[in-house]
């Protein structure tokens, strides 16, 4: 059988890039009917079995987080791959414990589950008659508890071979900060995140009914059908920044940024110091975040190093002012550095002015902290379930850094402001 003929289109590269290895971390995300984990339940068995006819003895396990699950979703989800693959005759079903042999050489497809300490050990322990652990697939990513257990799980897994291949399917958590959501935001060259919805889905695959219910959900509660149909972390409705794009910031747009702003927020054994250059369009309104220093532990001296290595041009760094010790060594070691004015309400009016920009374009891969923070901001809520005004004061530090780099616009306008109320 053709695998081709067997997925959807939008995976048609996606497959290429699997059968030629060029990646090891396969990030796919969507909503329902989106056939991501059908894609992988046809790619694993088939690269065991292409590794086979290459003299590669390859097996995998397949993890969620709790083992009640696995039978009746990743485990038939493969056995139907296979069965799609019309090669059923070669695969030998085995229900406890939950495997899948490839009966010409002995490759075996595991089940595990991660949920508790028990779990964790029989993962450390898994071995294999013959070859190594080449394919790794966490299904309902979130259900896990972050990337720290996902890295221990891996390096349990991973070893004794080459040419590793990790999937990760899952729908996108409606929550901004969900540990997925902000992950996927960090770009590796490892790894490549791949999204996929119904829309791309033949009709017939998915039913008449499944059409009609997504519809449905169009009509009466858009939030939720863009959350749950089309993947998208939508937020609770209370994002704090509506405006941020996350995109590459090419060298050529920045050689041509004539009005380079820096902003830094101090921070030492707990939370890191961040450094932050970015262009401001007075014109069009917007904001471009192109250089980022996050890191926890800095000495003075260490950031002033840091900053001389990655700084453009000769602007003003604007910080923190109640760290007066902290902006006299900068000067120290060459810095153009002064504080930042502040006054009564200076959160407020800076995160006012940021949100009221038409565009804050952020470059995830020079600056991947800052579009985590900007992108998961969000309002806190009362026990009641209510969003409060207040800005919450957590995983912000970026934020300050921008605000106190757009100091002087923001004092411009609250004067403005003023003024006018009072005319």
């Amino acid at each position: 059988m053709n695998p081709y003929n067997i997925i959807a289109k939008p995976f048609y590269d996606l497959l290429d890039d699997v059968l030629d290895e060029r990646h090891t971390h396969y990030w796919l995300k969507g909503g329902r009917g989106s056939t991501k984990s059908s894609f992988i339940g046809i790619a694993i068995p088939l690269k065991i079995m292409l590794d086979f006819q290459n003299g590669i003895f390859s097996n995998a396990v397949v993890l969620r987080k709790v083992g009640d699950t696995l039978a009746d979703s990743v485990y038939a989800q493969i056995i139907w791959g296979i069965e799609q693959l019309k090669v059923s005759e070669y695969w030998d079903v085995k229900v406890s414990p939950l495997q899948l042999k490839y009966k010409p050489s002995g490759q075996v497809i595991k089940f595990r589950s991660s949920n508790n300490k028990d779990d964790y050990r029989k993962l450390k322990s898994t071995k294999f008659q013959k070859g190594f652990c080449k394919y790794v697939w966490f299904e309902e990513l979130d259900e896990f508890f972050g990337m720290e257990e996902v890295r221990n799980i891996l390096q349990s897994l991973l070893r004794g071979g080459s040419g590793y291949q990790v999937f990760y399917s899952y729908n996108p958590p409606k929550l901004l900060s969900s540990w997925v959501n902000t992950e996927v935001l960090n770009e590796r060259e490892d790894r490549i995140v791949h999204s996929s919805t119904y829309l791309d889905v033949p009709v017939e695959w998915l039913g008449e009914q499944f059409i009609i219910e997504a519809e449905h959900l169009k009509k009466t509660n858009e939030l939720a059908y863009r959350n749950e149909y089309l993947g998208e972390p939508t937020g609770t409705g209370g994002a704090v920044f509506t405006n941020v794009h996350i995109r590459e910031i090419t060298d050529k747009e920045i050689k041509q940024f004539d009005n380079i702003l820096d902003g830094n927020d101090f921070g030492y054994a707990v939370d890191p110091d961040c450094y932050l250059q970015m262009q401001y369009d007075k014109t069009r309104k917007r904001l471009f975040i192109f250089n980022e220093i996050y890191k926890v532990g800095m000495s003075n001296k260490k950031l002033a190093d840091e900053i001389k290595r990655i700084k453009i041009g000769h602007s003003y760094i604007t910080c923190d002012s109640a760290e007066p010790k902290s902006i006299d060594e900068l000067r120290a070691y060459g810095l153009l550095v002064k504080g930042a004015k502040k006054g009564a309400d200076s959160i407020d009016y800076g995160i006012r002015f940021l949100q009221n920009l038409e565009e804050i374009v952020i470059d995830n891969k020079r600056c991947p902290n800052t579009a985590r923070e900007f992108s998961t901001y969000e309002y806190d809520k009362d026990k009641y379930g209510n969003f409060v005004s207040k800005y919450p004061d957590k995983n912000n530090h970026s934020i300050d850094a921008a605000r106190y780099a757009i100091e002087d616009y923001t004092i411009q306008r609250k004067w403005e402001f003023s003024n006018r109320r009072v005319l």
